[in-house]
């Protein structure tokens, strides 16, 4: 149940995040939530082997290589998902900063 949560949660973090960014599309509040499953997955299976492969770039980068990482992630979601775009890697670079900090916000109000 609290998975089910967190993933609506995520969703509407999804449509806030692409009504802010012009260069971001989300059909509908149902694409949201599946692109938020498809980048939870994502995040579990895909993003380890990339950390894993890109070790030495991230510690020479300290670490902003990460973001690089992410905005693949979304771009390999926009790839996979046909209600949802992204115009360019900067958009997903810049889509992945804000979801993040648009999902926490959202979190830190669920938990009251």
């Amino acid at each position: 149940m609290n998975f089910l949560i967190k993933l609506l949660i995520s969703g509407l973090a999804v449509i806030v995040s692409a009504y802010i960014l012009p260069g971001v599309a989300v059909d509908s509040y149902f694409t949201a939530i599946i692109v938020a499953a498809i980048l939870s997955i994502l995040n579990v299976l895909v993003r380890p082997v990339l950390v894993l492969l890109t070790i030495p770039i991230t510690l020479f980068s300290l670490g902003l290589f990460l973001l690089v990482i992410n905005a693949v992630i979304i771009l390999i979601a926009d790839f996979l998902i046909s209600g949802f775009g992204v115009d360019s890697f900067w958009w997903a670079l810049l889509f992945s900063i804000i979801l993040s900090i648009v999902n926490s916000i959202f979190e830190e109000f669920s938990k009251k």
